[in-house]
């Protein structure tokens, strides 16, 4: 009997949780507590170990080279505007010197949520074979401890033009705290 009703609490609790994240279509949640922060990521995308690297990555199962990651760096006690920071990621995160990247800054601009401020960045990247990737970005600080997280997702043009507004839905739904 006490493990029914255990068994029901857990139910309507997971169902009470799940029922306050607010999902878009083939999206699921991830939320990292420890480190304070959260977002969408697609159906089909699975976590990829990694070392010395990003705090987490997710891929897509079956088109590899798409993957979203998030980065948390150092304390910046000035970001500047998004355009000076979409720059300044091109230049040394997306196509640094001697990579063999091109990176344009398609698009920057300042997405307000709650009491947090994001900079959402578009890229056009050309990688060294000429490949054409689409990189999306959400960079934003958090308030606590002010450290710097960057959240990076990363396609084939091929791909964006197919999945253009499920890219931007994910890259706007990441949150610090």
């Amino acid at each position: 009997m006490l493990k029914g009703i255990a068994a029901i609490v857990i139910l309507l609790l997971s169902l009470s949780i799940t029922g306050c994240v607010s999902t878009g279509v083939g999206l699921q949640s991830y939320v990292d507590s420890t480190d304070g922060y959260q977002f969408l990521y697609p159906n089909g995308w699975v976590p990829v170990e990694v070392t010395n690297g990003p705090d987490v990555v997710f891929r897509d199962l079956i088109e590899y080279s798409e993957n979203l990651s998030v980065a948390i760096g150092k304390t910046l006690t000035d970001l500047g505007t998004p355009t000076d920071v979409g720059y300044r990621l091109s230049k040394n995160a997306i196509a640094p010197p001697d990579s063999g990247r091109q990176a344009e800054l398609v698009n920057a601009e300042e997405l307000r949520s709650s009491d947090r401020t994001y900079y959402l960045l578009e890229y056009a990247v050309t990688l060294s074979n000429q490949q054409q990737r689409h990189v999306l970005a959400s960079v934003g600080q958090a308030r606590s401890h002010g450290q710097l997280y960057s959240f990076n997702l990363s396609t084939t043009e091929r791909r964006w033009q197919k999945g253009k507004s499920m890219f931007e839905q994910v890259v706007k739904s990441f949150r610090v705290y």
